[in-house]
């Protein structure tokens, strides 16, 4: 199982703190062995959130994948004034604890916008929660048009890390970021562009194909 390089520090933390409570318990009885079973299964579960599993892009360039796992809260039309300057459409995508957390590209392209911005933390599948919370975006050119990807601090969420730099090219599917603890994603694409999902759908980061690009019409 590969983890994302933010996780390691917490995983070891969690291990030496493991190990050291099972040696203290062998010399103190049984119900000392609580303690290490407790932190055993806290280390288990860190590791588990900061999987990082491989996946395997959709061939192709005519469409956006999902840029995280988790579930499609909603699909909505809005102004995005700082990368689209205007309308586009908005995927929102809220990251429970028991998600993947690593974020990835939906399409291959240039990174042509960047930006932090400190906020608020509000409950990720809060609708304001996109224009309030801490929030990191990457806006993306690619051959169809641009998109950006927005990763958004959730309740208990308090890192965000965003990799890619200003005028990296990035390929389809590669990691972008993570978010750390319960979390939300959105993805804004331009607003002729066929939508392929639904609200409430589950979707998969780096291979659930979200939509689908479409020239304007004249």
């Amino acid at each position: 199982m590969k983890f994302a390089k933010e996780g390691y520090p917490f995983i070891a933390i969690g291990l030496l703190m493991s190990v050291a409570t099972w040696l203290k318990a062998t010399t103190l009885g049984q119900w000392s062995t609580i303690p290490a079973i407790s932190l055993t299964i806290l280390t288990i579960f860190v590791a588990w959130f900061f999987r990082d599993p491989s996946r395997t892009a959709p061939s192709g360039e005519d469409f956006a994948i999902s840029p995280a796992d988790g579930k499609i809260i909603s699909i909505r039309e809005i102004d995005e004034p700082s990368f689209f300057g205007g309308s586009c459409q908005r995927i929102s995508i809220f990251l429970s604890i028991f998600n993947v957390h690593v974020q990835r590209a939906p399409m291959a392209g240039k990174v042509t916008h960047r930006n932090y911005r400190s906020g608020k933390y509000l409950a990720a599948w809060n609708d304001k929660a996109s224009e309030e919370n801490e929030q990191s975006s990457l806006g993306i050119s690619t051959k169809n048009g641009n998109i950006l990807v927005r990763q958004i601090a959730g309740l208990i969420a308090r890192r965000i890390a965003t990799y890619p730099e200003l005028n990296s090219n990035l390929e389809v599917g590669e990691r972008i970021g993570l978010i750390r603890f319960g979390s939300r994603v959105d993805l804004f694409i331009p607003s002729h562009w066929n939508i392929e999902c639904s609200v409430g759908d589950t979707s998969k980061g780096g291979s659930t194909i979200l939509a689908r690009s479409t020239p304007l019409a004249n």
